[in-house]
């Protein structure tokens, strides 16, 4: 099974200079049930499929399968979502060994920024970038099933 270890964190401040890719993803969820979720994912131009199970107590590990799709398949598959769309910037942003993977959210997640690191263990030690503030790891309000369906532009 392939296991994915990550932390999250709200972005504080200036990333941009700092990132040496970005690219533009636009994603829905097919099943967005609690403990499982199947998403179609955009991009740039390729497309993907990705399965993920429910996340351990503290929120850093769960089950994750993921398979690259034709882009034409992956907008036939968009058309099965649930209603909402995420649509983001993904930044990526190297410190230490890790590459940090921030989130730019537009649409009713305006306002939002993330940043993720992918960990081999869940202590796993690693440079947190001057950008980096409070973690939300865990926190189900962050993750992109939920933004969906309670956007951040609704929180207040």
């Amino acid at each position: 099974m392939a296991q994915e270890i990550e932390r999250k964190f709200l972005v504080k401040g200036e990333f941009k200079s700092e990132a040496y890719s970005q690219s533009h993803i636009v994603q829905g969820y097919i099943s967005s049930a609690h403990g499982r979720t199947v998403r179609v994912r955009i991009r740039d131009d390729k497309g993907y499929l990705t399965i993920k199970g429910a996340s351990n107590a503290s929120g850093t590990s769960r089950y994750e399968w993921e398979k690259e799709l034709p882009l034409e398949e992956a907008q036939e598959l968009m058309k099965l979502c649930e209603p909402g769309i995420i649509d983001k910037t993904r930044y990526l942003v190297k410190s230490g060994r890790h590459t940090f993977e921030v989130d730019e959210f537009y649409g009713e997640n305006e306002g939002l920024i993330l940043a993720e690191v992918e960990l081999v263990s869940e202590d796993e030690l690693f440079v947190k970038p001057l950008f980096i503030g409070e973690e939300v790891t865990g926190d189900v309000r962050y993750y992109n099933s939920n933004l969906m369906k309670q956007p951040f532009i609704t929180w207040k």
